[in-house]
């Protein structure tokens, strides 16, 4: 009986060292997977993704005035667009900031809520005035030009792809702030 003894030490040996091995496989497997995952992406694509989240949160908080305040239906109409179709487009940021562990902004900038203040304290045609030009040209020119910006020139494959599929709509938003500017200032005082 002795002489089977060291033959199933042997054995337990030899089971034991390819089941560490196994683990440290499966542990350094687990810790590549984890580190691809949260590939962290550079300052110039995370300052993308945080401005590119207040204008939204801007377009959203000073449409949602215009919808109380304004009593044009072109206007209504313009800032009913304007929050589903931001909303739409903050909530695909959300998920690819997420991607990325990046935190964003859940409102406005400073200087974003501070025109959007201005605009609480008008009325009448001189807020729809002022809300076609804030919102409607001025905040899609600005968006147009950062997310041309970073169609172009985001580090990160994903943020740039995000950039360049929601160009085009806020290339349509911006026209039609444009028109809806039109419309308003040439109507009566």
């Amino acid at each position: 009986m002795n002489s089977t003894r060291p033959a199933t030490s042997a054995m337990l040996f030899r089971s034991s060292r390819r089941l560490l091995g196994a683990g440290a496989l499966m542990l350094a497997g687990a810790t590549l997977a984890v580190g691809a995952s949260a590939a962290p992406v550079t300052s110039k694509d995370k300052s993308f993704m945080t401005k590119a989240a207040e204008a939204g949160h801007a377009e959203i908080a000073a449409s949602k005035v215009a919808l109380e305040k304004s009593s044009n239906p072109a206007v209504k109409d313009f800032a009913q667009k304007m929050i589903d179709q931001h909303t739409t487009v903050n909530d695909e940021l959300k998920q690819l900031a997420s991607s990325k562990d990046v935190t964003l902004p859940t409102e406005p900038s400073m200087a974003q809520r501070a025109k959007i203040t201005v605009l609480e304290k008008l009325k009448g045609n001189t807020f729809d005035k002022r809300y076609a030009s804030m919102i409607g040209v001025s905040a899609h020119e600005d968006a147009v030009k950062l997310f041309q910006k970073s169609s172009s020139s985001a580090d990160d494959a994903d943020v740039k792809s995000f950039a360049a599929k929601t160009l085009p709509g806020l290339k349509e938003h911006l026209q039609m702030g444009r028109d809806l500017k039109q419309k308003v200032d040439a109507a009566k005082k």
